[in-house]
């Protein structure tokens, strides 16, 4: 056993010395590819009725990962931009695992399409189903918008989903971007990419690629500053491994298409009620960093009658950090795991023992 007092030297050690860096970093890497197995669900009618509608359907097709657990209510996980979402939730997988097993969606690094998105993920719940199991939907920041999008389709009638949680929701594109004239608030590192890929040309490759590479150094830099003066564990240092990766192996066209999907993404409306199901959303305290203060996420979050008419079972916690000098940052459920996971498990412990829900 490793005292306490020597933990602090050995974070020092792994930090600054390459070998001993790469060595733990690979170990650690080992120990999850034991754990997490790629997955292919039985049943695919919904992804193979898409096969002939793309020039190279592998490039569209996400990847499914399986982590068996101990409990009986699967959770599938929905990543934001990055990192992939079997990295994202590095710190939750243990609790996850207690409820159930997890089912991670891994985007494609190559192309992106928001209907073989929709079609792979209700086949996956319908297996789930055809098991007797009701999954919860963990989506994060750029995921929730791709679930919400899900959940108004049709695609997703029928289907039996136990509950749903949306970390740092991102609902539409004006939740990143001011709309035009506006300029209070400040110009964010990340609207700016976003507009220069917005505004680009869809015919000027050149272009493209040169915002998607400029995209690509600002999400690297949003990770590092995360990073910044904090003891970084093996688990840490291995997403951040994996994070680059995704980064540098994400190709122009599957960053772009990403974010022409966020650009479909609608407004919310309280009009028209996402989910009838238990819900959690968790917001972070330090929001305004990331999304613009024209947010209508943020506008729909902080009005009770709109959250009551999009989520009527839903149930909203800012996620504050214990430590006063470290604010909880939007999606931070990486370094600030110790904040968000307390709320997870006291939502998923309220969970219905079984209540078998449509989504819609």
């Amino acid at each position: 056993m490793i005292s306490e007092s020597v933990l602090p030297f050995v974070h020092r050690s792994i930090r600054n010395n390459q070998a001993i860096r790469e060595v733990a970093t690979a170990a650690t890497d080992l120990f999850r590819q034991m754990s997490i197995k790629p997955h292919v669900p039985k049943v695919r009618r919904r992804e193979l009725s898409l096969r002939h509608n793309f020039p190279s359907v592998h490039s569209v097709r996400c990847g499914f990962y399986r982590e068996k657990g101990a409990g009986a209510v699967p959770t599938i996980v929905i990543a934001g931009f990055v990192p992939d979402a079997t990295e994202v939730v590095e710190f939750q997988r243990f609790l996850f695992k207690s409820f159930g097993d997890i089912y991670y969606v891994n985007y494609p690094r190559g192309g992106f399409s928001t209907e073989m998105f929709f079609a792979q993920l209700a086949d996956m719940i319908e297996n789930l189903n055809n098991k007797g199991e009701e999954p919860v939907l963990f989506s994060i920041s750029f995921g929730s918008g791709l679930m919400a999008g899900f959940l108004r389709s049709g695609i997703s009638r029928g289907l039996r989903i136990r509950g749903i949680v949306l970390a740092s929701p991102v609902l539409c594109k004006e939740d990143l971007v001011r709309p035009k004239g506006e300029r209070t608030g400040g110009v964010r590192m990340l609207e700016s990419n976003l507009n220069r890929i917005l505004r680009a040309d869809p015919d000027n490759s050149e272009e493209i690629n040169r915002q998607i590479e400029r995209a690509r150094r600002c999400f690297q830099a949003l990770f590092e500053a995360g990073a910044e003066n904090r003891k970084l564990t093996r688990r840490h240092l291995s997403i951040r491994k994996k994070i680059m990766d995704v980064l540098e192996k994400t190709t122009f066209t599957g960053g772009y298409e990403r974010v022409m999907a966020l650009k479909q993404f609608a407004v919310p409306d309280p009009s028209e009620r996402l989910f009838p199901g238990p819900a959690l959303v968790l917001y972070a305290e330090s929001e305004e960093n990331v999304l613009v203060a024209t947010s209508p996420t943020l506008a729909a979050l902080n009005d009770l009658g709109t959250f009551r008419a999009i989520l009527p079972r839903g149930t909203i916690k800012k996620v504050v950090s214990r430590d006063g000098g470290d604010p909880v940052a939007h999606a931070s459920v990486i370094f600030h795991h110790g904040d968000y996971n307390p709320l997870l498990a006291s939502w998923y412990s309220g969970l219905p023992a079984r209540e078998l829900r449509k989504a819609l």
